[in-house]
This record gives C-alpha cells, sequence and structure tokens, in this order.
C-alpha cells in the first residue's frame, strides 16, 4: 500500500470521487483498492480507482467524530488485505446503498458476484446488472434497517448468469431495457444486435443507437 495513502488512516479527509461528488469522514481502513470511510454516521466503501483527489481536512468543520462501532464490512483474521471483491462478498445478501450513476443511489441487496459484474434487488428497480467497474461507493445498512421501511424477503439467485458483464448483456438481446438509470447517458429501448464492444438499441420510434458495453453502468429489463 502507498504510504502516502497509509499515512491517512485515523485522519479526516476531504475526497473528490468520481462525477465531481464531494465525500467528507475519518479514514478507517485502506486495501490494495478500497477506502472505509466513517462520514460521522455510516462506513463508506470506496474503490481507489474513482478517488480523483483528496486532502486532510485540518479543520473538521462538521466535527465528524471517530465511530463508536467496528465496521460491519472489515478484513478477517486471515487476511491481509480488504479488496473491494471482499467488500461485496460480505455484503451478498445484506441491504446496502450503492452509487453507480445518476442524482440518487441504489438500494437494495446483492444476490450474485461474477467477473465484472454483479446482480442487484432493488424494490424499486427489481433485478439489475451491474458493472463493478463504475460503482462509486457502497454503504451498508445498519443491522435491523430495512430499505424503505420494508421488509422485504432476501430472495436467492437461482438464475445461470454469465461470468461477464458483455455476455449477460448479450443475453437481452430483443428485450427491453433501461441502461445506466437516472443518469444523463441513459438509454431505454430494445437491444437488437450486440457485437464486441457495441450495443445496438432500438428506441420506442424504432431509432438505432449505439452504445459502447464499457460505459454501460446498470441494465435491467423493463
Amino acid at each position: 500500500m502507498n504510504n502516502i495513502i497509509r499515512s491517512l488512516v485515523k485522519q479526516v479527509v476531504q475526497l473528490e470521487v468520481s462525477g465531481k461528488n464531494i465525500l467528507k469522514g475519518t479514514v478507517i481502513d485502506l486495501g490494495t483498492d478500497t477506502m472505509v470511510l466513517f462520514n460521522g454516521a455510516e462506513f463508506v466503501y470506496i474503490p481507489l480507482d474513482h478517488i480523483q483527489n483528496f486532502k486532510v481536512d485540518g479543520n473538521n468543520d462538521e466535527d465528524i467524530q471517530a465511530p463508536a462501532m467496528l465496521p460491519s464490512i472489515s478484513a478477517d483474521e486471515n487476511d491481509v488485505d480488504l479488496t473491494f471483491t471482499k467488500v461485496l462478498t460480505q455484503a451478498q445478501g445484506k441491504y446496502v446503498e450503492i452509487y453507480v450513476t445518476g442524482n440518487e443511489a441504489l438500494h437494495g441487496y446483492i444476490t450474485s458476484i461474477k467477473d465484472n459484474y454483479f446482480e442487484f434487488q432493488s424494490p424499486v428497480y427489481k433485478t439489475m446488472y451491474i458493472s463493478l467497474s463504475h460503482v462509486k461507493w457502497l454503504i451498508p445498512y445498519a443491522q435491523n434497517e430495512l430499505a424503505y421501511g420494508l421488509n422485504l424477503p432476501v430472495q436467492p439467485n437461482n438464475e445461470t448468469l454469465a461470468s461477464t458483464f458483455e455476455v449477460q448483456v448479450e443475453q437481452f438481446k430483443n428485450e427491453i431495457v433501461v441502461l445506466n438509470i437516472g443518469g444523463p447517458k441513459s438509454h431505454i429501448g430494445k437491444i437488437t444486435n450486440v457485437e464486441q464492444q457495441i450495443a445496438e438499441i432500438q428506441t420506442a420510434r424504432a431509432d438505432s443507437s449505439y452504445v459502447n458495453l464499457g460505459h454501460i453502468k446498470t441494465l435491467h429489463v423493463v
């Protein structure tokens, strides 16, 4: 681990995360690809790839205090590093808040984790497929906290999923989908073709648009 970043542990910092999002909090832990921040109320797990810049908040104007409890997701005794994949694995089946794109986060639980994406169950959008490379941060819910105040049972995943996001997108040919929910680059339409890195989307007026698979952050079938 980079000693510059390691020196931030227990410091209050201000981060700029991809999408011009500003986060503040105490650095609790660091892994090879993950920073754990306590914002005064919640533990925030942030992939380092999405941290644009950071600085120590010496004034701590918001009076962010050190946490009174341990984080619910952490490296176990046999682990020397907390990776974001391990964070997702420990979060599986628990309610979490995930920020990917747009003006609001997604709430629900992870049901399956594949090579470069995961399946996510949302009370609002139902089954979603989220690209790992576009997740900006994850916040586990507190114990006994419920999404939207609803006691929704966690359903086991019995679906056979492709190992990669690109192949999974191909399986939705001829389905009407929403891509990049809530973002300025959201698309709604029927997937008519997928070849290499490009998906062809037919709109309601039967016009075609073409989307680079690497820029699809979320997908759900209507």
